[in-house]
């Protein structure tokens, strides 16, 4: 069974160390990851877990490392007919925290919890910061959440209610990053979704359900991609129930991200030497407006691998996308509604089944937030 030596740094190769929980590589500051395949294996799902962990042989995690559960995941997959094709929609705002974050913090504050942390720290633009802090409370850790002061007013006000305390950054989700990471390098748990990798194994469970929902591989998913790291535990997932299955079909994977500020869309489609024209301006899709992507190599191959592309879509078109989801019982925040907007553009290029993977509720957004 995969076991936590099975995670390391991606700069200098060391494995992830046996004590403690640092969130970067402590000897070069490298980001660490899985080095192999998730091993998923259908004989092995145990409905008596709670949320999630039914799927914990899959995790890569110790025995010792007790589930910390909320009910996440098993999210519905509902039929739907858009522009004369026939969808499913990946409801993963139905999360009991509002979002697909529950699937990495369940893992994450688990392992945190195992390795005795009584305090720790995430930064978020809303979604992350909630998610992590319902975990926090049920896993009885004490949690601190950095977000921009600019963040949606309902996230902010779920941070507080679960307990946690709320430190609000001015400026940029840039910025916030900088601010907590002064404060996790003085020796602060540091439970951030971008750098420790135990979510990704998290999210690869949204594709297991996918899968068993259809009965079958998709043919496209569609994801919104801020740091990526749904789209990349989701195309993870799908290689591990292909290699369980002997199954030769791949699906086509799909980045959306706002135009206003699209990193990875930037340098998939204009190279390298673009990159020094992104901008981290103001967009409506506040949960990916991520300037830079600390894993975006790896998503970037995760598409290209899949044959998928990655897409941005302007700002102009996010609210209308969202009213028309709404339409078809689907509310949602902005942030989820860019695969809407995407797929009116690319839905001639995708194979069926399309998937489109919704994220955040729409309770979490208010139409007077400042941006």
């Amino acid at each position: 069974m995969m076991q936590v030596t099975d995670i390391v740094c991606t700069n200098c190769g060391r494995g992830f160390p046996s004590h403690g929980s640092p969130y970067c590589c402590p000897v070069c500051g490298g980001l660490f990851d899985f080095s192999r395949l998730f091993h998923f294996d259908p004989s092995r799902i145990d409905p008596a877990l709670p949320g999630i962990w039914r799927y914990r042989h899959a995790f890569g995690l110790p025995d010792r490392v007790a589930p910390v559960s909320l009910g996440e995941g098993d999210t519905p997959l509902i039929r739907a007919r858009a522009f004369g094709r026939e969808l499913a929609v990946k409801c993963e705002y139905l999360n009991p925290t509002g979002s697909f974050k529950d699937r990495g913090s369940s893992i994450i504050a688990a392992w945190l919890k195992v390795c005795g942390v009584e305090l720790a720290v995430e930064d978020s633009s809303g979604n992350a910061g909630a998610s992590f802090a319902a975990y926090a409370a049920r896993a009885g850790m004490r949690a601190r959440i950095f977000v921009p002061s600019a963040a949606s007013g309902p996230k902010r006000r779920q941070i507080e209610a679960y307990g946690a305390e709320l430190v609000p950054v001015a400026g940029s989700r840039s910025d916030v990053s900088a601010a907590i990471k002064l404060v996790a390098d003085e020796g602060t748990a540091y439970a951030s979704h971008a750098y420790l990798p135990f979510n990704l194994a998290g999210y690869a469970t949204a594709a297991y359900e996918i899968h068993d929902q259809l009965g079958g591989m998709p043919g496209s998913v569609l994801v919104p991609a801020g740091q990526g790291g749904l789209l990349l535990g989701l195309a993870r997932g799908f290689d591990a129930v292909r290699a369980a299955g002997n199954i030769s079909e791949k699906p086509r994977m799909v980045g959306v991200q706002a135009r206003a500020c699209a990193p990875l869309w930037t340098l998939s489609t204009m190279g390298p030497q673009a990159m020094g024209f992104v901008a981290e301006n103001p967009t409506l899709a506040e949960g990916v407006r991520v300037r830079y992507p600390l894993r975006g190599d790896a998503v970037l191959k995760a598409v290209e691998a899949s044959g998928g592309t990655m897409a941005a879509v302007d700002e102009e078109a996010i609210l209308p996308a969202r009213d028309a989801l709404a339409r078809l019982g689907f509310y949602v925040e902005p942030t989820s509604a860019i695969v809407w907007a995407a797929l009116a553009e690319l839905i001639d290029k995708l194979p069926e089944p399309i998937v489109l993977v919704l994220t955040g509720a729409g309770f979490k957004y208010a139409e007077n937030t400042i941006i």
